[in-house]
């Protein structure tokens, strides 16, 4: 059913957000009686008090975790049967859509056209995906000789403390939660202060799916909290986050002082997005620029918010991405025709403000944007923002912005484009506009990212991984079959056939 903007509205002054921990199949308090507000970021307003999950609440986590791990109720059942209680949970998740994509909508101000068409739905799919896939994973014998058998197989590590962004709260909750479960572990989750609705909620739903207790946990609550509580914590044996490569870092603090947990991490980007003047359909091209980097808020740690554009080119690419800015401009989220939200709450939206004044201070042309919008509502809208004749050097062009502002540098040759998109300490995605096969090839393989884009952004599905190279993450991908390289042990057998022994 498609609902209006007076429907939505009516739905979101009726909405009963989910507010209590989930620990051991159960609804709690946090145990110091704290709560703290979910703000609605087009509004300012509060949607509703969530219980703030501290130190003690992790542990009560953890120790449910970790009970539920050792007595085998998940990680001893047949693969088949934990795929089919994934598939069942992505059925409930289809289920209670519009009540999703409500909550997702209203926590993070995404547009309620995008949070089901996108989130919802491939959260549904990554949940299905995974459960389809448990039954269909084989061990390896080793090539051994006549007299002994070398087998290597797969083990859930454990408990997985996972620890998720807010800018796609479900499916990146997914992209975690759905390889850790059909693995066999146990998992507590701690989904980002700024995004706790749906990570409450489906907690609820793998429950109703026949999840038992104790196997899925959700805390709620600050970083340098219930954040650091997991990644120290001596019975967690793995850490998987996506959020900034500062607090990457720290979980490998927290590893070390603790028990050498493993941890994996996706932290950041400063994706380029590189157009030569062969590009094969250069309005195909720039239509892609604005969704690239305007889409979300800019709020994507894939966000093209470098565009590098071959010097015949460029004065064109820059007038008309200016013009493409301005069908991207923020309104209401809950209106279906709204492509762009609020970004997710003041403290980001003042540092996207910060960005913007330094470009400026520091030489960058504005072409259009770089103000506040809105204000009326409350709400923290931000315009689309484009800076033309920017240098690599430039703090724009150096430090995620996490916000709908792009900065646009010129090239003369491809190893001048090359040489500009790998001067930064990301390495997670790059894209390629070129008609020259050749061309396609070599850049490909000499950009130092974990994604590439050939004539496309942001075109992918569940069956590759993702991940990238340098301070833009480590320890493992998500996505497809290597994600599970994160959640399980690799462990040989080897057994002696006959002569006598050693």
């Amino acid at each position: 059913m498609t609902r209006t903007l007076s429907e939505w509205s009516e739905a979101a002054a009726a909405v009963d957000a989910p507010s209590q921990l989930f620990i051991d199949g159960e609804h709690v308090d946090a145990l110091s009686g704290e709560r703290f507000a979910a703000v609605n970021p087009a509004t300012g307003e509060t949607i509703t008090e969530v219980a703030l999950g501290g130190a003690a609440d992790i542990d009560a986590a953890v120790d449910s975790a970790r009970t539920a791990f050792e007595d085998g109720r998940w990680a001893n059942l047949a693969p088949r049967d934990r795929g089919q209680v994934l598939i069942k949970l992505a059925g409930c998740i289809e289920d209670n859509a519009e009540e999703l994509q409500l909550l997702e909508t209203l926590d993070v101000g995404k547009p309620i056209r995008y949070s089901r068409r996108v989130d919802v739905a491939q959260t549904v799919n990554t949940y299905a995906w995974y459960g389809e896939a448990a039954d269909k994973l084989y061990g390896e014998i080793a090539p051994t000789g006549p007299h002994a058998l070398g087998m290597i197989t797969k083990e859930p590590i454990g408990v997985v403390g996972a620890v998720t962004p807010w800018n796609f709260p479900m499916m990146m909750n997914s992209w975690k939660l759905a390889p850790a479960l059909m693995a066999g572990n146990s998992v507590v989750l701690k989904p980002a202060e700024q995004s706790p609705l749906t990570a409450l909620r489906i907690g609820e739903l793998a429950l109703e799916a026949g999840i038992p207790p104790g196997v899925l946990n959700v805390v709620p609550g600050y970083g340098e909290t219930a954040g650091r509580a997991l990644g120290r914590h001596p019975f967690v044996d793995g850490i998987t986050f996506t959020g900034s490569t500062e607090v990457g870092k720290l979980f490998l603090e927290y590893s070390a002082k603790s028990n050498m947990k493993r941890v994996s991490a996706e932290t950041g980007g400063k994706t380029p997005n590189i157009i030569f003047a062969d590009a094969p359909d250069l309005d195909f091209a720039i239509g892609a620029v604005g969704f690239s980097i305007f889409w979300n808020t800019g709020e994507m740690c894939i966000a093209g918010s470098r565009l590098l554009v071959e010097r015949p080119i460029y004065d064109q690419v820059v007038e008309r991405v200016g013009e493409v800015a301005d069908s991207w401009a923020p309104g209401n989220p809950l209106d279906p025709a709204t492509k762009a939200g609020p970004v997710v709450d003041d403290a980001q939206l003042q540092k996207i403000i910060g960005y913007i004044e330094r470009g400026t201070e520091e030489g960058a042309r504005l072409v259009v944007g770089g103000s506040r919008t809105l204000t009326e509502t409350g709400g923290y809208f931000v315009e689309p923002t484009v800076f033309a004749d920017v240098r690599n050097d430039m703090t724009i062009a150096r430090e995620e912005i996490f916000g709908p502002v792009l900065s646009i540098i010129p090239f003369d040759t491809q190893q001048e484009a090359l040489e500009i998109a790998n001067d930064t300490r990301y390495g997670l995605s790059a894209a390629v506009w070129t008609s020259n096969l050749a061309r396609a090839h070599t850049m490909a393989a000499g950009l130092r990212a974990g994604t590439v884009w050939i004539n496309n952004f942001d075109t992918s599905d569940i069956t590759v991984p993702f991940g990238g190279y340098k301070e833009s993450g480590f320890g493992g991908k998500d996505k497809s079959l290597h994600a599970l390289d994160k959640y399980t042990h690799t462990k040989t057998t080897w057994i002696n056939l006959g002569r006598g022994g050693v």
